[in-house]
């Protein structure tokens, strides 16, 4: 065997894992950014009184802190709570979770106290018993976020946009398959939410209520078989509308068994009345038609990355077809 040979030998022993569970976590991050990290804190700040931020400021950031972050170019609000910040986007509890390092089984631990505030950052509701609750909960956030400035020598503002990764990363990297499945149905709920956020008159940590153009009552439920729901209120009638499949796996290979799991909800759903049926789904790479043949009672396919992502054909065409099943203007 010449050297050519043995090399090829060599190169064909090498099996280095796929890639597809980091394409996986990519489209979490991407979800992750409109809910949890600076792209959705900068969101809020931008619909808030600068003034109100200011006065928020100094009765809950300490004297020192505040010169500390000032010489480093770091806003406070990019590491201190703010109760406006938290009222005008309630999962950002999220973000200072994750700046502080905390995992979520030890943050939101009973011995902790702070449990309550979970819904907040995972549906982003605010419910009116912790509306009244958050000062207390910056006051209580901001004795461990000082330390970590005053511990964190010359703290940069890259430094605080790349410490919440850390966290999430390994908050990523420790959960079963199952688990990242469930990720992507509330992530994909966050996004609906957001789309009808204009016409809600009732939010809860798995359900959407909002009122349509037409004056009558939509649920928008989060839950299985289908993952998510959609019911129109008409009289003393509920008029189901639509069930969402969402599949958030990634592995080309795997995406017609991911099909079929879809269309066995689906037909579940049909036996309870539903007469149109989603599926969100990955579809990079592969030929819509053949996962149509996986899945023929799906009426709509959409991309699963653009739908999180918030942009994109898919994400258009989803927006649009989801407001004309609820009755409202996009």
């Amino acid at each position: 065997m010449n050297d050519s040979d043995k090399q090829q030998t060599r190169t064909r022993s090498l099996k280095p894992p796929s890639a597809s569970r980091q394409v996986r976590f990519h489209q979490l991050l991407v979800a992750a950014r409109k809910q949890w990290f600076l792209d959705a804190l900068s969101e809020a700040l931008g619909n808030i009184d600068q003034a109100l931020i200011k006065k928020e400021i100094i009765k809950y950031v300490p004297a020192d802190a505040q010169k500390i972050l000032a010489a480093s170019g770091v806003r406070d609000e990019h590491v201190f709570p703010l109760p406006s910040v938290l009222h005008a986007k309630p999962s950002l509890v999220g973000y200072y979770r994750l700046l502080l390092g905390a995992p979520q089984k030890s943050f939101y631990n009973s011995s902790t106290g702070l449990g309550r505030f979970k819904s907040m950052e995972e549906s982003g509701a605010l419910s009116a018993a912790n509306a009244s609750l958050v000062p207390q909960f910056c006051r209580a956030m901001a004795l461990p976020l000082t330390e970590l400035v005053r511990q964190i020598p010359n703290i940069s503002p890259r430094d605080i946009s790349e410490l919440p990764l850390l966290t999430y990363g390994s908050q990523l990297q420790g959960s079963r398959n199952t688990a990242i499945g469930k990720q992507a149905m509330q992530d994909v709920f966050i996004a609906i939410s957001e789309i009808v956020d204009k016409q809600v008159t009732k939010k809860e940590h798995k359900r959407l209520t909002l009122k349509n153009a037409a004056g009558r009552s939509v649920l928008i439920t989060l839950s299985h078989d289908p993952d998510v729901a959609v019911d129109e209120q008409v009289g003393n009638m509920m008029h189901k509308k639509v069930a969402i499949e969402v599949k958030g796996g990634t592995d080309i290979s795997n995406a017609h068994n991911r099909a079929g799991e879809a269309e066995k909800s689906h037909l579940k759903a049909k036996g309870r009345g539903y007469p149109e049926f989603w599926t969100i789904i990955s579809k990079t790479g592969l030929d819509v038609s053949r996962l149509r043949a996986e899945s023929q009672t799906t009426n709509h396919w959409f991309d699963v990355a653009e739908v999180l992502a918030r942009k994109g054909k898919d994400w258009d065409d989803f927006r649009r077809r989801l407001a004309g099943i609820v009755g409202i203007p996009i």
